[in-house]
C-alpha cells in the first residue's frame, strides 16, 4: 500500500532573479483565482512563506552577467532550509514561487534532506535555464538554476568576463547546501523545452540531455511520455518536477515573462503532473513564473490554479 503524501505549501513571492517585474505577485493571484473559483484550497492547506529580498530590485546592480546574486543566495538559503525541513517533517513541499531562480533553492533542500540519494529533475520549462554568469547573455539568474544544480560554469563557451567578487559569488550559489554538484546531467530531463541559446545548446547536445517536445508528448501520448520519463530516471531515489508556466502556449495565457510558442495546453499539462506525482519516488513539485502584470483578466494563474488543485487531490490520495 502506497504512503499518503501530506502536503506542505511553500511561498516564495521572489522575483529578483527575473528580467521583467511583476512575477512576485503571481502567488496571490493564484489565490485569488481560487477565491473566484469559490475555493478553499488555501484554506485547507496552510502555507509556510518564505522571506523575500525584493527590496534589492530598487538597488544598484552590482554583478553584470549575475544580476542580484546576492538575493538569489539568501532565497537558496532560506527556500533550502524550509524544503529540508518540510522533507524530514515527512510532508510533500508543493512550492509556489516568483521566478523560476527559486527553483535552485528547491532543490539545494532536497539534498540537505537526502543527501545520500541520487536526484532526478523534471523540468517542464520552454527554455533550458542552463545558463552560468560565463555566459548568460542578460545576466537574469532565472536563466541558470539548472547550471547552478549541475555546478555547470560552461567555460567551453565563455563570452563573458566575469570580476572576482562575482566568480566568489557564483561559487557560493553553487555551493548552498555544501553539495556541489546536486545533480547529474544523465538524472535530468527537459519536458516542451524549445527555446535556449547557443551556449546551452552545446551542452545539451554534448551530454546528450534529454527532453520531450511538445509535438512527441502528442504524438506517443501523456501516459507513455511519463511512463518513458520515469523510466528513464529509474536510477534515481528521489524526483523533484519544476513546472514553469511558459511550458504552456502562449495562445492560452501571455501571463508569464518568457512565452514561447509550440507550448502544451492546459489539460496536457495536468495530465503530464497527475501521470508523474504518482510515482513515489517523486517528493516534490515547484510551480513558477506565474506573471499577472502581463496578463489579462488572471487567466494564467486561474489555468495554473486548476492544475494545482488537481495534483493537490491526486498527490494526498495516493
Amino acid at each position: 500500500m502506497k504512503k499518503v503524501k501530506q502536503i506542505r505549501l511553500i511561498e516564495v513571492k521572489s522575483e529578483v532573479g527575473a528580467g521583467t517585474r511583476g512575477a512576485s505577485l503571481g502567488v496571490d493571484a493564484i489565490k485569488i483565482a481560487a477565491l473566484d473559483f469559490r475555493s478553499n484550497f488555501f484554506k485547507t492547506h496552510r502555507s509556510i512563506n518564505i522571506p523575500d529580498d525584493n527590496a534589492a530590485l530598487y538597488g544598484v546592480i552590482e554583478s553584470r552577467y549575475a544580476k542580484r546574486i546576492r538575493s538569489v543566495i539568501k532565497m537558496y538559503e532560506r527556500i533550502g532550509a524550509a524544503i529540508r525541513d518540510s522533507l524530514k517533517d515527512g510532508k510533500f513541499p508543493l512550492v509556489l514561487s516568483g521566478d523560476h531562480s527559486s527553483a535552485g533553492g528547491t532543490i539545494a533542500g532536497i539534498r540537505m534532506a537526502y543527501p545520500d540519494s541520487r536526484l532526478g529533475v523534471i523540468w517542464i520549462d520552454a527554455h533550458a535555464d542552463l545558463h552560468s554568469p560565463y555566459t548568460s547573455p542578460s545576466g537574469n539568474m532565472h536563466g541558470m538554476p539548472v547550471a547552478t544544480a549541475l555546478a555547470e560554469d560552461n567555460i567551453e563557451e565563455k563570452v563573458n568576463d566575469l570580476d572576482y567578487e562575482t566568480i566568489e559569488l557564483w561559487e557560493r550559489l553553487k555551493n548552498v547546501g555544501d553539495i556541489s554538484p546536486k545533480v547529474e546531467y544523465r538524472d535530468l530531463l527537459y519536458m516542451t523545452m524549445r527555446d535556449f541559446e547557443e551556449q546551452e545548446g552545446y551542452l545539451l547536445k554534448q551530454h546528450k540531455v534529454k527532453n520531450f517536445t511538445t509535438s512527441e508528448i502528442r504524438k506517443i501520448g501523456v501516459t507513455k511520455v511519463c511512463r518513458e520519463a520515469l523510466k528513464y530516471l529509474s536510477q534515481c531515489d528521489k524526483i523533484y518536477i519544476s513546472f514553469d508556466a511558459d511550458s504552456l502556449d502562449p495562445t492560452i495565457s501571455r501571463g508569464t515573462g518568457t512565452p514561447v510558442k509550440g507550448g502544451i495546453n492546459e489539460r496536457e499539462a495536468a495530465d503530464i503532473i497527475l501521470e508523474l506525482v504518482q510515482n513515489e519516488r517523486v517528493c516534490c513539485l515547484e510551480f513558477t513564473e506565474v506573471n499577472p502584470t502581463l496578463d489579462s483578466e488572471n487567466v494564467m494563474a486561474e489555468t495554473v490554479f486548476e492544475i494545482l488543485s488537481k495534483v493537490a487531490r491526486q498527490v494526498e490520495i495516493i
